[in-house]
């Protein structure tokens, strides 16, 4: 009996030791979080760039992990321009090529169209939430868990809340990083509705963006950063005032080691100011290009857009800059079709811009926007007048930037290779903008290298040889001339 009893007490004893090693074995798993997967995708300009990109980073800090748009997100971020018309068609066509690729994945919209039409965008077939310009930055608390709601949630206060400066740089996605420096805009031009997305005019301190320029310096991975803003050059207005220049900011970051180059992405033409000029043409990492948007080559035209210049001015700017930077390169933004835009107005324009010594152009058809003034404007330019002088702009481009280029063969330059490889072949561009085509290489990725620039392929690219730069001393572009 005893025996028995004994028996009865070791299999009890085994039970308790067999379940509890059980309950120990599985109790860790199943406090284990799963790891969501966030896959983003950007429209529109650099800016956006940056914000999509420091956005991902708070992501992968909180734990996500962040994948290609195709590899079945559990959350889709799509961050929105509302530049034209277009921009709003690609949102609802990134929209529906989402819910394909993953039909129960959470459909965030951010950005400039989120803020400026949020319930239209919540009507949109398999969006989950909208926030504004004063939420997106506030994405994961605002939806922790991401758990589909019924219905679509809106998060968009009036753009009198967009009021703070939210640092962003890219990192990781593209060759150069992008540093945000400027954010909003107090031009209110008549055919823009930015303003009514981002806000006025502000920035940070220029001890802030230094340090951000720092960090990403610190990396040792980046070459080449592209300042970006709505209005870049009117950086420095801090809680409404004027703090800061831009001349004292382009200044500071020329002192900042362990970037190669710098380079603005755009500047208003009444505030690039023969100061920046001549400090970029003597600067040792500002590269020779600007884009300057000049938007109509007419003074009647660009009175009725609220621009604050007249043509005259403009042609200034391009003198003063090829007077210092002979082989700079000069990028221009214009609208055709503007409403009340005659033939003989763009004649204008078109003849304007064909006597300029600029590089090449950004052409965009005018359309309508709601809550600009430009609507107020009854003269409608028809759709089919606007593509044909679209299209005439556009030809002018190639032709101006072939022109360009053949300026420059038998040049030496510096080449910045990029990720980006099509047949063999890779791409990269030189301190003026230049893009090249060379052999693929991996080792030049994310490389600075001393080219002679031979000749134009039949894609429009700049072949190059690599050089010893001390075989050519008369033939290097530098930023204030070139030797010939």
């Amino acid at each position: 009996m005893q025996m028995i009893l004994l028996c009865f007490r070791v299999k009890y004893l085994l039970e308790i030791i067999f379940f509890s090693k059980k309950n120990l074995t599985f109790a860790p798993q199943k406090l284990k979080r799963e790891v969501k997967k966030v896959a983003f995708y950007t429209l529109g300009c650099k800016l956006n760039y940056s914000e999509t990109s420091t956005i991902a980073r708070q992501f992968e800090q909180k734990g996500y992990q962040k994948v290609d748009f195709t590899e079945t997100p559990d959350i889709f971020i799509i961050n929105t321009c509302s530049v034209t018309e277009n921009a709003d068609k690609k949102c609802k066509k990134i929209v529906k090529e989402a819910r394909a690729i993953s039909p129960n994945a959470y459909v965030a919209i951010i950005g400039c169209y989120a803020q400026l039409k949020p319930k239209e965008i919540s009507e949109i077939e398999g969006v989950d939430a909208v926030l504004g310009a004063a939420e997106k930055f506030r994405l994961i608390e605002l939806l922790d868990g991401f758990v589909r709601p019924p219905q679509a949630q809106v998060f968009a206060s009036n753009i009198e809340q967009a009021t703070n400066f939210h640092h962003s740089f890219s990192y990781g996605d593209r060759t150069r990083t992008f540093l945000k420096v400027q954010d909003g805009c107090n031009y209110n031009c008549s055919f823009c509705t930015i303003p009514l997305a981002r806000g006025e005019s502000r920035s940070d301190t220029l001890e802030n963006i230094l340090a951000k320029a720092k960090e990403v310096a610190q990396t040792g991975e980046v070459k080449e950063i592209v300042l970006t803003g709505v209005n870049t050059g009117d950086y420095g207005i801090i809680n409404g005032k004027r703090v800061h220049r831009f001349i004292d900011l382009i200044r500071a970051l020329d002192e900042v080691e362990g970037i190669e180059r710098f380079r603005i992405s755009s500047i208003e033409p009444n505030l690039l100011t023969d100061e920046i000029i001549a400090f970029v043409a003597q600067s040792k990492k500002f590269v020779p290009h600007f884009h300057i948007p000049l938007q109509s080559g007419n003074n009647k035209i660009l009175r009725l857009m609220y621009r604050r210049y007249q043509k005259e001015l403009y042609a200034d700017r391009i003198r003063q800059i090829k007077t210092l930077m002979p082989h700079c390169c000069i990028g221009v933004d214009v609208i055709v079709g503007f409403p009340s835009e005659t033939n003989e107005d763009f004649l204008e324009t078109y003849n304007f811009l064909n006597e300029l010594d600029i590089s090449y152009l950004h052409v965009f058809t005018y359309s309508e926007r709601a809550n600009t003034d430009a609507l107020k404007i009854k003269e409608i330019v028809p759709h089919k007048v606007r593509n044909e002088r679209s299209k005439m702009l556009h030809i002018l481009s190639d032709k101006k930037r072939r022109f360009f280029y053949e300026q420059n063969i038998g040049k030496i330059a510096t080449v910045l290779f990029e990720n980006d490889v099509e047949n063999g072949r890779m791409h990269g561009f030189t301190q003026n903008y230049i893009r090249v085509s060379a052999k693929y290489d991996p080792l030049l990725i994310n490389e600075i290298k001393t080219v002679l620039l031979t000749n134009i392929d039949t894609n429009g690219f700049m072949e190059v040889e690599e050089v010893v730069e001390s075989n050519f001393p008369n033939r290097i572009i530098s930023n204030s001339f070139t030797v010939a």
